[in-house]
C-alpha cells in the first residue's frame, strides 16, 4: 500500500515543478496527471476533434502511459513519445476543456489509482485530493495570485525565445481558472483536509520545504 501526496491548484501555480522536487526528496514516484490530460488533448487536436459528444467517442482510442528514462518522466501516446509537445499553449487550453469530459476522466482514472495503490507517489492536478486520491495521507492546495502566475509563465516563454503577450497570458489564466472552478465534473477546489500553500511570495525551495514539513507531521507524527 503506497503513501500518497496529492497536490492540487490552479494553472500556473507551479504544481509540476514542486511535485517533482518533493517526489525526488522522498524517493517517491511522480505521477503527472496534467501531462496525461495534455496528451489526451494533443490526441484530440491532432485528430481535429472537438465537442463533447465527439470527444467522448474518440478518447477511448488514446492509449496514454508514463514511463521513466534516465530518471526523467516520458509520456507515451499510442506508442509515441509526445513529452516534447505537451507544454504548447493550444494543448493546455484544449486540456482545460477536454478534462471536464466524464469519459476522458474515466479513461485515465484507473491508471492513476493503480499507480497510487501500488507505489509511494506524489500526484498533482486539479482534483487529486477531492476525487482521484480522496484518502491521500497528505493533501496540498498550491496556489498563487493570477498576476504572479502570469508573470512566471511570461518569463518561462520568453526564456525559450517564444513571442508572447503578458496581458493575453493573464487573461488566459483568469479564463482557465473560471472554467476549472465552475465545471460540472470534478471542479477545481481545495479539499477540506488540504493544507493551503500560497507561493506568491515564496521561492521554489521554500515551497518544497513547506510541503515536506506537512508530510513529516502527518506521516511521521
Amino acid at each position: 500500500m503506497g503513501i500518497n501526496i496529492a497536490i492540487d491548484g490552479p494553472a500556473g501555480a507551479g504544481k509540476s515543478t514542486i511535485a517533482k522536487k518533493v517526489a525526488k526528496e522522498l524517493s517517491f514516484i511522480y505521477v503527472d496527471t496534467g501531462a496525461m490530460y495534455r496528451a489526451m488533448a494533443l490526441y484530440l487536436l491532432e485528430k481535429g476533434i472537438s465537442g463533447d459528444e465527439k470527444i467522448s467517442e474518440a478518447c477511448h482510442d488514446a492509449d496514454i502511459s508514463i514511463r521513466y528514462e534516465n530518471g526523467e518522466q516520458q509520456v507515451i501516446l499510442n506508442g509515441k513519445n509526445v513529452t516534447a509537445f505537451l507544454r504548447k499553449e493550444e494543448v493546455g487550453n484544449m486540456a482545460s476543456v477536454s478534462s471536464a469530459n466524464p469519459e476522458v476522466r474515466a479513461h485515465l482514472l484507473k491508471l492513476q489509482r493503480n499507480l497510487a495503490a501500488e507505489n509511494n507517489v506524489v500526484m498533482d492536478g486539479r482534483d487529486i485530493g477531492t476525487t482521484i486520491l480522496p484518502n491521500a495521507e497528505v493533501k496540498i492546495f498550491l496556489t498563487a495570485s493570477a498576476k504572479t502566475r502570469a508573470s512566471r509563465r511570461y518569463l518561462e516563454l520568453t526564456e525559450k525565445g517564444e513571442a508572447c503577450d503578458m496581458d493575453e497570458i493573464l487573461k488566459d489564466i483568469v479564463d482557465r481558472d473560471e472554467r476549472d472552478m465552475n465545471r460540472a465534473v470534478s471542479p477545481l477546489k481545495k479539499a477540506e483536509d488540504a493544507v493551503l500553500v500560497d507561493s506568491s511570495e515564496m521561492g521554489i525551495d521554500e515551497v518544497v520545504e513547506s510541503i515536506l514539513s506537512v508530510y513529516r507531521k502527518r506521516v511521521n507524527g
